[in-house]
């Protein structure tokens, strides 16, 4: 069978990885000043597929060094970039923009600017999540410090860039894991859905920390997911650095499956040498499986230069 080694892209912060019904692989990573996407009909391979700057910022207003964590959605027959930006200001003016393509292939047409989504606090990490006909949106908000510098909210949306209602707060760092690297963070938010739950998927302290990891919220599918208490945290990380295989700092996840559709895989950023820093983010997938009473198991984040089999199906 096929192998590959990781990483999956050498320079490759916070990975997001969209596989849509065409058969393609999207993804996108952090490149500070421009947003570009990749096509591929292959996982391990992302990084050779097509690649295009499918935007830039314009001279005046955002910040054009800092488009962080950026993510490619299909809700309805659209396209929809989510993207973080300082709109030229601190850490008080960082705001999540939408962006929209009414294209059947993301890479062609034209990226329409939705503007900001207005969302209560500052903050970065925007995503979204479809359930039960519903829209739901999530980011990592700013507005507690000192005590700590980013929590998870939800709100629902009306359309793709418009909250309506009261946002919620679901989970904000409370364990010493989530206060690693000089400050309390939970940001990142990515979604599961299987077995009659809706899993969160979060990354918790400094993504420049060896001990960033992930935690998990767990609600059942049928439960309000605006409410707190649907939602069970759980007390330790569910991925973390492996001193043993050398990667520090795991994070800032995304989820797809095999082109058969057979197996579940994460796709995230890791360090390679411990104190690496965040410049030495490299994107990695690896594949997970299941517990007997139906949470995911991810197990240890691999080692690099080792191979392993590609995922199910691809060719």
């Amino acid at each position: 069978m096929k192998k590959f080694r990781n990483p999956i892209m050498e320079v490759g912060p916070d990975p997001w990885i969209y596989r849509h019904t065409d058969g393609h692989y999207y993804f996108m990573v952090t490149r500070g000043d421009r947003l570009d996407l990749w096509k591929s009909e292959s996982m391990s391979g992302i990084s050779n597929g097509a690649m295009k700057t499918i935007w830039t910022p314009p001279a005046e207003g955002l910040d054009r060094r800092k488009l962080w964590a950026p993510e490619i959605h299909h809700l309805g027959d659209k396209w929809y970039v989510y993207f973080t930006d300082n709109n030229g200001g601190g850490d008080d003016a960082r705001k999540i923009y939408v962006l929209e393509n009414e294209h059947a292939d993301p890479l062609e047409g034209t990226w329409r600017m939705k503007g900001a989504v207005n969302t209560v606090l500052p903050g970065l990490d925007g995503t979204v999540l479809e359930h039960k006909g519903k829209l739901f949106f999530m980011y990592a908000g700013y507005g507690h410090f000192p005590k700590y510098g980013s929590a998870i909210y939800a709100a629902e949306m009306e359309n793709p860039w418009t909250i309506k209602g009261e946002e919620s707060l679901l989970t904000k760092p409370e364990y010493d894991w989530e206060h690693q690297g000089g400050m309390a963070i939970n940001e990142g938010p990515c979604f599961l859905k299987r077995f009659g739950k809706v899993f969160l998927i979060y990354s918790a302290s400094t993504c420049w920390s060896d001990d960033y990891a992930l935690g998990m919220l767990t609600a059942k599918e049928d439960s309000d997911l605006l409410n707190p208490a649907s939602w069970t945290k759980s007390e330790e990380p569910v991925f973390c650095k492996s001193i043993e295989n050398s990667v520090f700092g795991p994070g800032h996840n995304s989820f797809t499956v095999s082109p058969d559709g057979t197996e579940d895989w994460i796709v995230y950023h890791a360090i390679p040498i411990s104190e690496g820093g965040s410049k030495r983010r490299s994107a990695r997938m690896q594949k997970f499986g299941w517990t007997a009473d139906g949470n995911p198991d991810f197990g240890a984040p691999i080692p690099t230069e080792v191979e392993f089999d590609v995922p199910s199906g691809e060719k």
